[in-house]
């Protein structure tokens, strides 16, 4: 009787490619591998200027030098620079007053695209005109209509017999404050009405219905049936503009650079003025870096909104 030998198989050329192929089987691997270039980007683009700029702030550096580490002395010097502490008032009255104009504003217009009219869709897309026109560009133009010399508010106000001479926009420290929050506001309006007409159009006409019925009036309809369903997009959409009028930067620099006498300094525009114009690069980081605790405010105030959203669809809150 014979016996056959049976040797085994060559495997060893085909292992590699098995094992590839299990890796790539795998979900936990191929989440990684999808996610691995916006990963990249973030720690490239996000993440490492996020540090550097921390650890900037706890040193010396200057533009061609390199910095030693300080400890917090920047942060105590910061507290005695009055320019530094009118910055953050301005900072902190430019985002309230700014934030608070957008909403009551861009809720009325919302309210008011909400309802039926003729050419609705022309009108929404030229609300939106002021918020894709770049930054520059509009500063520009409002730098011109608040001119000093040339000022089409001033000319049609003389005109009127309102007042007898031009106003000094930004000239003066309190004129120069309202006009870039007008500025800030022309251009924040359409994100606002926008957001929130989407937000709009998702209730229920169900639900006003049910409220006329009961003889809710207008007001009652919207405090107890518009405002509870649109908090959760209310409360996303106001972080976002707290955020980008917090650190808002192009506008402010294109139009006054922070002027007159440093009244309409912000800390975005402080912090790039001490940190390239003026060589200080650890006082001008650590200047953005103070900024972090208004945006995490800011970020909190969303995860709540985000709670209640949970709550109205039913889900248990933490």
């Amino acid at each position: 009787m014979t016996t056959v030998s049976t040797s085994p198989r060559p495997v060893s050329a085909l292992s590699p490619r098995r094992s590839l192929a299990d890796l790539l089987d795998d979900r936990r691997v191929l989440s990684f591998l999808f996610m691995a270039p916006a990963l990249g980007i973030l720690i490239i683009f996000l993440a490492y200027p996020l540090g550097l700029g921390v650890w900037l702030g706890f040193t010396d550096t200057r533009i061609g030098r390199a910095g030693v580490f300080i400890g917090l002395e920047n942060y105590i010097s910061l507290m005695g620079d009055s320019v530094f502490l009118l910055s953050v008032f301005n900072t902190i009255f430019y985002t309230t007053v700014a934030t608070v104009l957008k909403f009551g504003l861009g809720l009325w217009l919302a309210l008011l695209l909400n309802n039926s009219m003729p050419c609705k869709a022309f009108i929404r897309a030229i609300i939106l005109l002021p918020y894709i026109i770049p930054t520059v560009l509009s500063a520009i133009a409002f730098w011109w209509i608040f001119d000093a010399q040339f000022s089409i508010i001033s000319w049609a106000l003389m005109k009127l017999g309102l007042i007898d001479r031009f106003i000094d926009f930004l000239g003066e420290p309190w004129n120069a404050r309202w006009s870039v929050i007008a500025a800030n506001v022309w251009r924040g309006i359409p994100f606002v009405a926008i957001c929130l007409l989407a937000g709009l159009q998702t209730i229920s006409p169900s639900l006003y219905e049910a409220a006329a019925l009961d003889g809710a009036t207008s007001w009652q309809r919207f405090r107890h049936v518009t405002v509870p369903m649109l908090m959760p997009i209310l409360s996303i959409v106001l972080t976002f503009s707290v955020l980008f009028t917090f650190t808002d930067f192009q506008l402010i620099y294109a139009v006054t650079r922070g002027g007159p006498v440093n009244a309409t300094h912000l800390m975005a525009t402080l912090a790039f003025q001490r940190a390239i114009p003026g060589g200080r690069l650890g006082e001008g980081a650590a200047i953005a870096v103070a900024m972090i605790p208004f945006l995490v405010f800011a970020t909190l105030f969303s995860y709540y909104g985000l709670q209640r959203r949970k709550w109205q669809q039913g889900s248990e809150d933490d």
